[in-house]
């Protein structure tokens, strides 16, 4: 069986042109901006080949290609604050933000790795809650 970095991998290298260099180039700074960033491949089914995902602490960012855009959607992009406006796509969303990048369009990377370092500090925040307890009823 595959790895999810070994089938990142095979997609950049199949894609063979701007988006597979696109992919690259987000998925190098999705890693500089936490070592601790995970690879995973998700929701592959017949249909479709399967999406890159880096996690840490849940979904960090997914990274999906098209035709004409590479999209690197954000689970949780509507709670982030971004500075840069790199958010341009999935805005009217209560939950995810995407971005979309076309052929030619500079990264910023350094707004893009202060993107990812908020969505892993707010996952980790969101891990570190502690549940609430149930009442117990007490016998009588």
């Amino acid at each position: 069986m595959q790895s999810a970095s070994a089938k990142i991998d095979a997609r950049i290298a199949e894609l063979g042109d701007w988006r597979g260099e696109t992919l690259a180039r987000v998925r190098a700074i999705v890693h500089e901006a936490h070592p601790e960033i995970v690879e995973e491949w998700k929701w592959a089914k017949a249909t479709s080949p399967g999406t890159p995902v880096w996690s840490r602490g849940g979904i960090v960012c997914t990274g999906e290609t098209y035709k004409s855009v590479v999209k690197l959607t954000f689970a949780k992009g509507a709670q982030l604050k971004d500075a840069a406006g790199l958010f341009n796509a999935s805005l009217e969303g209560n939950v995810r933000r995407a971005i979309d990048i076309h052929e030619g369009e500079e990264i910023d990377a350094a707004a893009l790795n202060e993107l990812v370092r908020a969505a892993v500090a707010l996952n980790l925040a969101g891990k570190q809650k502690p549940k609430p307890r149930r009442a117990r009823k007490r016998a009588g």
